[in-house]
C-alpha cells in the first residue's frame, strides 16, 4: 500500500490487491484471534445478503428452506463409511458439555448429510412424499490444514447454502441435477460472474456421491475457484439411513438423493472479477447501496443544494433504489474515493449548475458519465445501471476466455496454466490424469464440459495418444 496516495496494490498483483481489498472495501475483518475464522463487515455481509437474496428466491420456486442442527452425534456421523473416509480429518469435535465428558461426541457439521437424513427416513414413507426439496443456508466447520484464506478456504464456512432432495428414481434424481445446475447458472448471471461446469474425475467426486459435476470460474491469477458443486448420491445414503418408501404397488424402496452447494466463494469470485485498481466494483444486483448521491456545494447556494439532493434521494428511495446521500463535511473528491473503493455502482452528482439546467450528472464506478434530465431522472438511472451491469457481464466473459487455451501437448499445458485454464485431450484414466498432472503442476479438473467460450471435441490422449475428449487442466485454489 502506499501511504502517500491510499492506492490500493495493482490488481495485476492478485494476492496482495486481494488481501488489502477485503479490509480496505470493509468486506472482512481477518483479525479474529482464531485461524480460519473471520468477521463480516457490514457492507461486506450487505453484499452477502443481496447475493443471497437472489439465491434464495431461485431455490424458493421449487425448494422449501429449512434448518437443521449444527451438532451431529458420532453415531449417526460414523454410519457411511465412505463419506466419513473423506471429512474425518476435517470433522471438529465437542467432546464436553462444561466440566462433563459427553456420552457420545457430537461433531460440528463439516457438511450436514449425516444431519438431515435421518430426519428423512422418518419424515418419508410413502412415494406421495416425493419428492422432497429442502434447503438451508448455515454455517459450516472444517479443520482447514492448508493455508487459509477470506472466503475462499476457511476454517468456518459462514454462508453455506445446501441442497438435500430425495426422488423415487435414479433417473429423477439424475434430472434434479441438471435443475441444480440451471439455477447456479442463473444464480452466477445475476452476480455478472462467468461460469465453467464440469464433471469431476471419479477419484475427485463428492464422498458417497455416484459423480460430482462442479462449477467453476478463473480468478484474475489464472487459478480456478471452485464456486458450486451438485452431487447425485444414488441411493448409497438412503441404504445407511433406511430413506424408504412405499411406491404404488405398496412395495418399500429405496430412495434417490442428491445434494448440492454454494458458500461465500460466490462472493470471493465477484470481490475478485470485477475489482479494478481503486477498489470493488459491484453489479447492481449486489451493491447494498446502488447509488450515492454527491452534493457539490458552490458559495451561497449550500441549502438549495442539499434540499435538490434530498429531494432526488427520496425520489430515488421511493422508486426502489439504495441510496446514500453523502452530507459529510469533505472534499467531493474524497468522497469519490471512498465510494469508488466500496464498488458503489453509481454516483450521481448534484450541483448549482445542474439544478439551473435541470439535470444530474451520473457516474458509474468504471467512469462512464452521463448527463440525466432531472425530470425522468428514475428512468435514466435504471438504464445507465442496465448497461452498466451488462458492460460488466461482458468484460467478465471477455476476461475468462483470454485465459482460456485449447493446447495439443504437455509443454503447451504446461505454459498455458501459468496464467488460466488449458482444455486438452484426456482419455479419462487416473493414470493419464497423474502424468499430466506431474508435467504440467496443475489438476486435471473434469471432462463433460459445459461454457459457449469453450468448443468440446474428441483427440488423442494428451498423455497416451489413446481416444480421448476434451478436459481442463488448471491450477486451482
Amino acid at each position: 500500500m502506499d501511504e502517500d496516495t491510499g492506492a490500493l496494490p495493482r490488481k495485476e498483483n492478485f494476492s496482495e490487491w486481494y488481501n488489502e481489498i477485503l479490509w480496505r472495501a470493509e468486506i472482512m475483518d481477518v483479525r479474529y484471534p482464531v485461524k480460519g475464522l473471520y468477521v463480516w463487515y457490514p457492507h461486506g455481509f450487505g453484499i452477502r445478503k443481496r447475493a443471497y437474496g437472489i439465491l434464495r428466491d431461485l431455490m424458493d420456486r421449487d425448494h422449501a428452506e429449512t434448518i437443521f442442527p449444527l451438532l451431529i452425534p458420532k453415531t449417526e456421523f460414523m454410519k457411511e463409511a465412505e463419506h466419513i473416509k473423506g471429512f474425518e480429518d476435517e470433522v471438529y469435535w465437542v467432546t464436553h458439555g462444561g466440566t462433563s465428558e459427553l456420552d457420545v461426541p457430537l461433531a460440528l457439521r463439516p457438511t450436514s448429510e449425516t444431519a438431515i437424513y435421518p430426519m428423512y427416513s422418518l419424515w418419508i414413507r410413502s412415494h406421495t412424499d416425493l419428492p422432497l426439496k429442502l434447503y438451508q443456508v448455515v454455517n459450516t466447520f472444517r479443520y482447514e490444514t492448508k493455508h487459509t484464506r477470506p472466503l475462499i478456504r476457511l476454517r468456518e464456512i459462514t454462508s453455506f447454502k445446501e441442497a438435500h432432495t430425495v426422488h423415487a428414481t435414479w433417473e429423477e434424481a439424475a434430472a434434479q441435477v441438471e435443475v441444480a445446475l440451471g439455477l447456479y447458472r442463473e444464480f452466477y448471471e445475476g452476480l455478472r460472474v462467468p461460469v465453467i461446469i464440469s464433471r469431476r474425475p471419479a477419484w475427485d467426486k463428492f464422498p458417497g456421491a455416484d459423480y460430482t459435476i462442479a462449477v467453476d470460474t478463473i480468478m484474475p491469477d489464472g487459478k480456478t475457484l471452485q464456486i458450486g458443486t451438485a452431487h447425485m448420491l444414488g441411493d448409497h445414503f438412503s441404504r445407511t439411513y433406511e430413506i424408504t418408501y412405499e411406491d404404488a404397488n405398496g412395495e418399500r424402496q429405496y430412495a434417490y438423493q442428491t445434494c448440492y452447494g454454494i458458500s461465500e466463494r460466490s462472493i470471493a469470485a465477484v470481490v475478485s472479477i470485477h475489482g479494478d485498481d481503486k477498489g470493488l466494483v459491484l453489479p447492481p444486483e449486489v451493491a447494498p447501496i446502488e447509488i450515492v448521491i454527491v452534493p457539490i456545494i458552490v458559495g451561497k447556494r449550500r441549502d438549495e443544494v442539499l434540499a435538490a439532493a434530498g429531494a432526488l434521494e427520496e425520489e430515488l428511495r421511493g422508486a426502489g433504489f439504495t441510496v446514500r446521500l453523502d452530507t459529510r463535511d469533505m472534499r467531493p473528491g474524497a468522497k469519490y474515493y471512498h465510494w469508488e473503493m466500496r464498488g458503489v455502482p453509481l454516483r450521481v452528482e448534484v450541483g448549482p449548475r445542474d439544478i439551473d439546467a435541470n439535470t444530474v450528472v451520473a457516474v458509474t464506478r468504471t467512469g462512464k458519465k452521463t448527463t440525466l434530465d432531472r425530470r425522468g431522472v428514475v428512468e435514466g438511472i435504471n438504464s445507465v445501471l442496465r448497461e452498466f451491469g451488462e458492460d460488466l457481464s461482458q468484460a467478465a466473459r471477455q476476461a475468462m476466455a483470454d485465459k482460456i487455451a485449447v493446447t495439443k501437448t504437455l509443454e503447451e499445458t504446461a505454459e498455458a496454466v501459468k496464467a488460466g485454464v488449458a482444455v486438452v485431450h484426456w482419455c479419462g484414466s487416473q493414470e493419464c490424469a497423474e502424468k499430466i498432472e506431474a508435467a504440467v503442476d496443475a489438476s486435471v479438473l473434469g471432462s463433460e464440459i459445459r461454457s459457449d467460450l469453450i468448443a468440446v471435441s474428441d483427440g488423442p490422449c494428451i498423455a497416451c495418444n489413446g481416444k480421448g475428449t476434451s478436459a481442463l487442466v488448471a491450477r486451482t485454489y
